[in-house]
């Protein structure tokens, strides 16, 4: 019997190799033959990203325009992954749950579970009971409308979502919430760019990124800040390079040295795997993990020291005067700041730093793209701000080849807030869609992840209903995430694989099994299809053809208008059933209730679709002042105890968000084994480790310690006094409280740690 990788000895290179290239394909071909049918995962995907087939299931990154768009093979790596790990052969049905009871299957590990396959057909555990069976669509509607309308309040229940379901099922779901009467809509936005939505919202006006692809190969300069581009959103890298060759330059902004912004053989271009690659970064900047905001000021602070001496000649004077507010209190600031400070504080040289200010000197077309490297700090919203203070001063916004670039990770988790889920949307919003439903939407916020966890510790949180993803593993502080969810009355998952969230779970369980993108979504009025947006604000058609997994499957839109008309029952006002006929009808509520969606179904079926509006682009700022903010940071030096080091979470090459592929890190040179802990050679020196020591890390925060052992000591070229694990492994030492406190992004990258080597076995 073949072992699992997991059982197999570690092995490590820790190199950097090129991204992409031959290597990609071939990583491509043994996914698909491993997990699916040849013919059907080829056929599928010609039809991922193109104008008549289905969007990615993976990350957010922008399809091309139509108009450019030659190639039949319009997707990456990681995003073919996802189609085979979706289309597998495999299946998990009844016979696999008289078979596996919930303790068996918490022994596997989270690799094995989904490799198990698409679940087939509802499924229920009952309190007592030891092996999930099945139940039909009419007694799981039931089942959740019976606990539902027993609730003492509808706070009791809790609605998350995760990024990738579709703008229609998504804009159905808050509405169902917000009928039911609760704001409750935690998503996996709260843990990953919250802090973008806020930081932007405030100073620019709106939460999304102000460039569209086609920005990024006209920029004179693009910085990447706490993303690693190979791996969470690959199809960037075709970008990078048509930038290099319109002699752009890049600078890389990561305490890891990533592949994914170092150098690129387009793995659909043969004549690009031999000979040299091409180089994607001009300079590199291994900043120490959170030394990104220091590293902004100090830049900044050397471009006004010039600017003092050339007025004009480095800040954007014009700009700055008729589209901006606060150049006077920024200034002031960075005329107080020691640069000194300010370098010790980024971990760099004042060389380097010079370096990467001499490139911004002379330029007006900046694009600064960032991920969960920037956004997963305490001080994430102060750092995006500096993010914006550096492109406002150079003029670098609403102008081709210029301005912000959020790089979201997950494929529509920008539509499903654009959608209304959120805790928190406007007055506006709630407005607007109780006029359109003739009913008063609740006025109180709701929970966002972080209260939403506390609500049920503390017994409030009975019901907690999961649109897709994989809560349990997602969210910081897994242990108690884990008691949180186990205090439930009753969780129930939408999914399409078995993973950690079934088996954590409440008094009572629900698995309600749903379609893919890559099926066909075939309602009793005929063929439907979904729509999605993407990071850059383009939203278009879905539509899967291929036949589903199993014919007891049902769409996420059905899933809720099934469970809505359960709830509320006959004589609710609202059309649930003739929504799930009809996703037309869907979208001209959508259109009624959400600004830019005029004529939907007539611009949605257009090949790319359209785009929403986008003040920033157009330097129309829908700020408070009407203008774009500049605004003051203040940096905190975080003085670390003698001995402790600062850990972030990262993903490796083979796995997408929650889902792990495979147990290698083909770009970092690690395999077989995710249970590492990368360190620097230095600090491994005086830790007395060598490579492949077991580890006991234990994380402090607000007095309490959390502990994971048997991790493995890799070397790596990591700046010292930091280290990484891999997530979601790692989210048992991220604590609940440790979070920005502006938006409650969890710090997943900046855990205060020490290492304590394990005596050997």
């Amino acid at each position: 019997m073949k072992k699992d990788k997991s059982e197999q000895p570690l092995k490590t290179n820790p190199r950097v190799s090129d991204a992409a290239g031959p290597r990609s394909i071939q990583s491509v071909a043994y996914h698909i033959w491993e997990e699916t049918y040849v013919g059907r995962g080829v056929k599928t995907l010609f039809k991922l990203n193109q104008g008549k087939g289905f969007d990615c299931p993976s990350c957010a990154w922008p399809d091309p325009d139509p108009k450019e768009m030659s190639s039949i093979a319009e997707y990456c790596e990681n995003g073919a992954k996802a189609v085979a790990w979706e289309t597998t052969k495999n299946r998990v049905d009844t016979t696999f749950f008289k078979d596996h009871s919930i303790e068996s299957l918490l022994a596997q590990n989270d690799h094995w579970l989904e490799k198990q396959g698409r679940l087939t057909e509802p499924l229920i555990l009952r309190p007592g009971e030891k092996n999930y069976h099945p139940i039909s669509w009419e007694e799981s509607f039931a089942e959740i409308a019976e606990h539902l309308n027993r609730l003492a309040e509808p706070d009791e229940a809790i609605f998350y979502t995760s990024g990738r379901t579709s703008n229609e099922a998504a804009f159905l779901y808050q509405l169902f919430a917000r009928q039911f009467g609760t704001n409750n809509l935690p998503d996996c936005s709260n843990m990953c760019h919250e802090a973008s939505g806020k930081a932007l919202n405030e100073t620019v006006g709106i939460g999304k990124a102000s460039v569209v692809l086609e920005d990024i190969r006209e920029a004179e300069v693009l910085m990447i800040f706490g993303q690693n581009p190979g791996t969470n959103a690959p199809r960037m890298l075709s970008e990078l390079q048509k930038l290099k060759q319109n002699g752009g330059k890049i600078i890389a902004v990561n305490p890891l040295p990533e592949a994914g912004f170092m150098q690129f053989r387009h793995p659909q271009k043969p004549w690009e795997w031999i000979g040299k690659p091409t180089e994607l970064q001009d300079l590199y900047l291994p900043v120490s993990i959170n030394g990104d905001l220091a590293l902004l000021k100090a830049i900044q602070k050397i471009l006004w020291e010039e600017e003092k001496q050339y007025p004009g000649e480095v800040f954007d004077l014009e700009f700055i005067r008729e589209f901006t507010v606060g150049y006077e209190a920024i200034t002031k600031e960075l005329e107080g700041c020691s640069l000194s400070q300010l370098t010790t504080a980024s971990g760099l040289s004042e060389t380097v730093i010079r370096q990467a200010a001499e490139m911004l000197r002379g330029k007006k077309r900046i694009i600064i793209a960032w991920a969960m490297g920037i956004t997963q700090q305490r001080n994430a919203e102060s750092t995006i701000r500096e993010i914006v203070n550096l492109l406002l001063l150079k003029g670098a916004i609403g102008k081709k080849g210029a301005g912000t670039l959020p790089v979201r990770g997950h494929s529509n988790v920008q539509g499903d807030r654009t959608m209304g889920v959120w805790e928190k949307m406007p007055e506006s919003f709630m407005n607007k869609l109780g006029q359109a439903f003739s009913f008063t939407p609740p006025k109180n916020h709701g929970v966002g992840t972080v209260d939403a966890i506390q609500s049920m510790l503390d017994g409030k949180g009975k019901v907690f209903f999961g649109m897709g993803g994989n809560f349990a593993l997602a969210a910081p502080d897994t242990e108690k995430v884990f008691e949180a969810l186990q205090k439930c009355e009753l969780t129930v998952n939408v999914s399409t694989k078995l993973n950690r969230s079934h088996l954590i779970h409440g008094k009572t369980a629900l698995i309600l099994p749903c379609l893919g993108r890559t099926e066909q979504d075939i309602s009793s009025l005929g063929a439907q299809f979904v729509s999605t947006e993407d990071t850059a604000g383009r939203v278009r058609m879905s539509a899967g053809d291929l036949t589903p997994s199993s014919s007891y499957l049902k769409s996420e839109v059905a899933i809720i208008c099934g469970m809505a008309g359960a709830v509320f029952g006959p004589e609710s006002p609202t059309a649930w059933e003739s929504f799930a006929s009809d996703y037309d009808l869907i979208r001209e509520k959508i259109e009624a209730v959400i600004p830019g969606f005029d004529s939907y179904n007539e611009r949605i079926r257009k090949p790319g679709g359209f785009f929403l509006p986008n003040g920033s682009r157009e330097r129309k700022f829908n700020t408070s002042s009407g203008k774009a903010h500049l605004t003051v940071n203040p940096l905190t030096i975080q003085q670390l105890p003698h001995g402790r080091f600062i850990l972030m979470t990262v993903r490796s090459h083979d796995q997408f968000n929650t889902t792990i592929y495979g147990y290698d890190d083909r770009y970092r040179g690690i395999r077989n084994s995710r249970e590492v802990v990368m360190i620097n050679a230095g600090d491994m020196a005086d830790l007395d480790l060598e490579t492949g020591d077991k580890i006991k890390i234990t994380s402090f925060f607000q007095g309490e310690e959390r502990i994971l052992e048997g991790f493995s000591a890799v070397p790596y070229d990591i700046p010292k006094g930091c280290v990484s694990v891999y997530f979601p492994e790692g989210n048992v030492l991220v604590a609940i409280d440790n979070h920005s406190p502006e938006s409650q992004c969890p710090a997943s990258k900046y855990i205060e740690v020490t290492l304590g080597k394990m005596p050997a076995s």
